[in-house]
């Protein structure tokens, strides 16, 4: 090999030409490639790009109109449903009702139009009877139509007996008197408290009540009894009664007294002193209204004859408490129990029952003179 040999390219055996100028054909193709490669990753990942927030956007405004137009049905609605609107409740609760029974297609919807309708807050509680798929203009107007309200609503006032409150209910709703006393006697799925012993005397908390034109006469002392709970719950009287050393139903029963001899109720507190001096001292109540309780009658005076009855709520024979409540006593009549007024009464007696005046005395003198107002007052008011 001479030296030009060494500085010569080396030759390509089949093609006869030199390996370097190949080597740099390779590299400048392998560049392309890679430029292309390259080239063709960017545009599929703005493709991807495009393709993920295009989505995204369009799904954010599929989401921003079902805000501001949720989805509602069209038209009046058919067929039948019932929905309660109970004491107190939110536009969003009544919506959530709505929805929940198919009367609207979104809570949504109708909040839209209870927030826009000046007449909303005028709703009344109650049972409405509405339609199935209504519109929720069309669902507004109907809770706002008074004859979409059921008319069962009744007011049972303090005081009233178990067997007086089932007539009461019975006229109110139609369903037989004796259904309402199967259902006090069967009492084991009314939610009575356990110290209520399994009666509900006392435990039919007196009040307003909206009554479901489709319940029975169980649903509707379940009612009264679920609101007793909840106003013992509410006022601790399980607590209360334990501060003042009584069982919660001694309470109750306590109460039931002072509410049948009650007249006004400032009244209240003092025959509950009356009732809690007396038994202090071992003296007998010897109250008309618990032997009217045994004979199931309502009048103003008891004979002698009446005081012989053998009963344990005979309070002229049996000293103490009688065993359970005399009727179904109100939140006054209970505060009473639990708060008597101080003071050394030990009688009293309505001097006036017209006016609901309740004299008070500490003495039998006192009380023989109080006795005899109310004896000129019955002559005044014969029959009474």
């Amino acid at each position: 090999m001479n030296d030009l040999d060494l500085f010569s390219e080396p030759q390509d055996g089949r093609q006869g030409r030199p390996a370097g100028r190949r080597d740099q054909r390779r590299q400048r193709k392998g560049q392309k490639r890679r430029r292309r490669n390259g080239r063709a990753a960017v545009f599929f990942a703005l493709a991807f790009l495009v393709a993920v927030f295009g989505t995204a956007g369009v799904l954010g405004v599929a989401v921003l109109d079902n805000r501001l137009n949720p989805p509602d049905y069209d038209g009046a609605g058919s067929g039948s449903v019932t929905v309660q609107v109970t004491e107190g409740a939110s536009g969003t609760v009544i919506a959530a009702a709505l929805e929940e029974h198919g009367v609207v297609q979104s809570a949504r919807a109708f909040l839209k139009v209870w927030n826009a309708e000046t007449r909303s807050s005028s709703i009344q509680p109650g049972f409405y009877q509405m339609r199935r798929k209504m519109s929720s203009k069309a669902a507004m107007a109907l809770l706002l139509d008074p004859k979409a309200r059921s008319g069962n609503q009744i007011t049972i006032p303090e005081g009233r007996r178990a067997y007086e409150t089932y007539e009461l209910l019975s006229k109110k709703t139609g369903i037989p008197m004796e259904e309402f006393e199967a259902a006090g006697k069967n009492t084991e799925n009314l939610g009575l408290p356990e110290y209520a012993g399994g009666k509900v005397e006392g435990y039919l908390f007196p009040g307003r009540y909206n009554l479901d034109p489709n319940g029975s006469a169980e649903d509707i002392l379940k009612q009264m009894v679920a609101r007793f709970v909840q106003y013992a719950e509410s006022s601790g009287l399980e607590a209360k009664a334990e501060e003042a050393d009584l069982e919660p139903a001694k309470v109750v029963t306590l109460a039931s007294l002072v509410q049948a001899e009650g007249g006004k109720p400032s009244d209240l507190p003092k025959i509950s002193r009356v009732i809690y001096n007396r038994i202090k001292i071992g003296m007998k109540l010897q109250f008309d209204t618990t032997l009217l309780y045994a004979l199931k009658e309502r009048r103003l005076a008891v004979s002698v004859a009446d005081t012989k009855i053998d009963s344990p709520y005979n309070t002229y024979q049996h000293a103490g408490l009688t065993p359970g409540p005399i009727s179904n006593p109100g939140e006054a009549a209970i505060d009473a129990a639990l708060n008597p007024e101080e003071g050394e009464w030990l009688y009293f007696v309505a001097t006036d029952p017209t006016n609901k005046v309740t004299k008070f005395a500490e003495t039998w003198q006192e009380h023989q003179a109080n006795e005899r107002e109310f004896e000129e007052w019955q002559s005044r008011n014969p029959g009474n």
